[in-house]
């Protein structure tokens, strides 16, 4: 049997085939940037929905060359959060792309089981996702998700409020870390009951993380990779303190990511230092991981 997942995000849409258990036949990223613009006052700009749905077009004409037996696309904080989501979702109706809008709960437990399928979490640990429009945080061991929760502090939501100096001013930066302050309080509490010591990073902008501290060269096709926590934080510093131009030069750093890498640096920042974390990890598997898993369980049922 035939699998098709379909990953809205903030940023990218995601397409994934697969056949049977394990056998991935195809996938793809596309940069469709659907939080462009407006994503804080929760609007989809009519340029960011011609790009979805042109998208998703060419999304069903290669799901339909596979001869895909089953489709879930799942939309995330973008669509969830906009007035105007129910057109998307029409719209991708009439090309025949059931969309799923899913909760930031249901989010979470998806990019959970997709990590859980790398056999990364041998230790307590704090899986974050950054996504465009919210990130995620699940506290887990090797057997079960013990906390997890989703927070709208994407990496674009807070780059359209913040991030408006080029570099990025000290200013700036101190007023996200306050939102952080904020906003995670609940996430502090649940650190402190269960204590992880692994910071795992789902995929994202950890994948640019990982290739900026392998000199600019991909990882591969790996599951998961330990990365190195101090020569993380020196590319951290080198990203926070470089113009626009400086990182559209860095090899390794793709055009999406140019200036929304700053934002998860500062993320991924706050929590290794709020939370002590001594140990840092990427997962490349993530939430359409977790989506595939979660349609092989309904088959096999």
């Amino acid at each position: 049997m035939r699998f098709a997942v379909i990953d809205l995000g903030t940023n990218t849409f995601h397409l994934l085939i697969a056949e049977g258990v394990d056998r991935i036949l195809y996938k793809t990223t596309v940069p469709v940037l659907l939080g462009q613009g407006r994503i804080n006052q929760n609007i989809i700009i009519p340029e960011a929905m011609e790009r979805g749905i042109r998208t998703l077009t060419q999304f069903k004409a290669t799901i339909d060359n596979y001869q895909v037996d089953v489709i879930k696309a799942v939309a995330t904080s973008a669509v969830r959060s906009a007035e105007n989501g129910h057109e998307f979702v029409a719209g991708a109706a009439a090309i025949g792309i059931h969309i799923e809008m899913i909760t930031g709960e249901a989010e979470a437990g998806y990019i959970f089981r997709g990590v859980m399928a790398t056999g990364l979490i041998q230790q307590t640990s704090l899986v974050m996702d950054i996504g465009g429009g919210s990130t995620e945080f699940i506290i887990c061991n090797p057997e079960k998700a013990l906390w997890q929760k989703s927070y709208n502090i994407g990496a674009a939501r807070l780059m359209q409020a913040y991030f408006h100096s080029d570099p990025l001013s000290n200013t700036e930066h101190q007023s996200i870390i306050h939102h952080l302050d904020n906003t995670l309080a609940d996430l502090k509490t649940a650190c402190a009951q269960y204590k992880p010591s692994l910071l795992v990073g789902s995929a994202g902008a950890f994948e640019s993380f990982a290739a900026l501290l392998n000199d600019g060269n991909e990882i591969g096709e790996v599951a998961a990779a330990s990365l190195d926590i101090d020569k993380y934080k020196i590319i951290s510093r080198r990203l926070m303190n470089s113009t626009h131009n400086e990182r559209a030069n860095m090899k390794g750093l793709i055009s999406l990511r140019v200036d929304m890498i700053v934002i998860a640096a500062i993320i991924t920042d706050y929590v290794l230092e709020q939370f002590n974390l001594q140990q840092l990890s990427l997962s490349a598997y993530d939430l359409k991981m977790g989506v595939l898993a979660s349609l092989r369980e309904e088959i096999q049922e």
